[in-house]
């Protein structure tokens, strides 16, 4: 069953958002007292409590894709991006700016293919090859693919254990290309566990996450990797 999304929904967020932070100063301040623990330890054990979100972006690296890790970066983010091997190859330093910032890379294809579509030497290629250049360029060898389209091979065997990861919140910013457009569509959604699916090759949508961003956070979310969110 579809997960029915609240549509109007903001101010019981940013309630529920700054209620659950009053909790966490409150514990804070007196957990150490009664159990021993560190304020470091009783504020790991908070966080993992708040609201998680993962922000993806596919299609990159682009033109764009520095400014917004470093944005992210600044806010304390890490996102996931999964890279085409194409893109790649004409923006090196962009790939290596990423694994810097701590952010996770995920395959999303060299070609950005349908990959069950293909046939199995030709998939097994576009996923091989861009993992290769994922680790020439980071030494990092990637475990993570995002399927162009959404569309994965259950039964793709190349030899390699890939966990594929899709979205439940799409922003639509490669369609919209408006950030107040993106913005709201997103924030209209967004729910505890969703990982939102956007895309790091247009300025619109660089600017619109780093407003997703600032008004979640304001509203309590956590934002995590996209392995976080993976439940076994």
């Amino acid at each position: 069953m579809a997960k029915v999304k609240c549509r109007n929904c903001w101010v019981e967020r940013v309630a529920m958002g700054v209620f659950g932070i009053l909790l966490c100063v409150v514990y804070v301040s007196g957990a150490s007292r009664k159990t021993g623990q560190t304020d470091l330890e009783t504020s790991a054990k908070c966080s993992d409590e708040m609201p998680q979100l993962a922000l993806t972006f596919d299609d990159g690296p682009s033109e764009y894709t520095i400014t917004l890790s470093e944005g992210l970066k600044e806010r304390g983010v890490q996102a996931t991006f999964f890279l085409l091997g194409e893109n790649m190859e004409r923006n090196e330093a962009a790939v290596k700016q990423l694994a810097q910032d701590g952010h996770l890379l995920g395959n999303h294809s060299y070609h950005h293919v349908q990959l069950n579509k293909l046939s199995q030497s030709k998939a097994c290629q576009e996923i091989v090859k861009t993992n290769n250049l994922i680790y020439e360029y980071t030494g990092i060898y990637p475990m993570y693919v995002r399927p162009p389209y959404g569309e994965w091979d259950t039964k793709l065997d190349c030899g390699i254990d890939m966990i594929p990861v899709f979205w439940s919140v799409d922003s639509l910013d490669w369609k919209l290309k408006n950030t107040d457009q993106i913005v709201k569509k997103v924030l209209a959604q967004v729910e505890d566990g969703d990982i939102i699916l956007m895309h790091d090759g247009y300025s619109t949508s660089v600017e619109a996450a780093f407003q997703i961003v600032d008004n979640l956070k304001k509203e309590g979310f956590r934002f995590v990797t996209a392995d976080k969110m993976i439940v076994d």
